[in-house]
C-alpha cells in the first residue's frame, strides 16, 4: 500500500463553503503522529465494543497490537473488520479520522521486528517488544499484531471552516 494514493472527496453537504478537501498527505501525517486510538470491533452477538489504543502507521496501515484473549482479539477471530478513529474531544478546532478497514494478522518476524522498533521509537521503552513465534512479547504476556490497510476514511475538519473529506482506497463504490 506503499505509495497508494486514494480518490479524494469533499462531501459538500458537510463542508462550510470555503472548505476544500484535505489532501491525503496531510491526512496521512495526522495518523502517523496520533498517539492514541479508538477500536471498533463486533462480538459475535453482533453488539459493538470499543476501547482504546495506541498503533503504529507504517507502509500505509494502521498496526495494532492485543492479547489473544481480549475481547478485541476475539471478536477479529470472527469479523476482522473494523474501525480506527483518532482526533481531538473539541467541537470547533483540530481534526479528526476515521479509518475503516480489515484487521491482518501480522505473523511474518521480520516484519514484526521493524514494527516492535517503530512502537518503541514512538512510545518509548516502556513497549519495547520481544519478536517470536509470531507473536509480540513484553513480560509474561505476549500479544498478536493486526494490520488495518484503510478501505475507507474520512476526515473530519472542525472550526472554520469545518469539512468532511473522503478518501477511498478500493475500486468499487459501496
Amino acid at each position: 500500500m506503499t505509495g497508494s494514493r486514494p480518490r479524494t472527496r469533499l462531501d459538500t453537504r458537510y463542508s462550510d463553503g470555503t472548505a476544500t478537501a484535505t489532501p491525503w498527505p496531510e491526512a496521512e501525517a495526522l495518523l502517523r503522529d496520533a498517539e492514541l486510538f479508538w477500536i471498533s470491533t463486533v462480538r459475535p452477538d453482533g453488539r459493538p465494543h470499543v476501547t482504546p489504543l495506541p498503533a503504529v502507521w507504517s507502509d500505509g496501515a494502521l498496526h495494532f497490537c492485543t492479547g489473544p484473549q481480549e475481547r478485541k482479539a476475539r471478536n477479529l477471530a470472527g469479523n476482522a473488520r473494523v474501525v480506527l478513529t483518532t482526533g481531538t474531544n473539541t467541537w470547533d478546532k483540530g481534526y479528526d479520522l476515521v479509518v475503516e478497514g480489515e484487521a491482518v494478522r501480522v505473523r511474518d518476524e521480520g516484519r514484526l521486528r521493524e514494527l516492535a522498533a517503530a512502537w518503541e521509537a514512538k512510545y518509548g521503552e516502556f513497549w519495547h517488544f520481544e519478536v517470536r513465534g509470531g507473536c509480540f512479547h513484553h513480560g509474561p504476556g505476549h500479544a498478536y499484531v493486526f494490520s488495518v490497510a484503510p478501505r475507507t476514511v474520512f476526515g473530519f475538519g472542525k472550526g472554520e471552516p469545518f469539512s468532511q473529506t473522503r478518501w477511498r482506497f478500493d475500486l468499487e463504490e459501496h
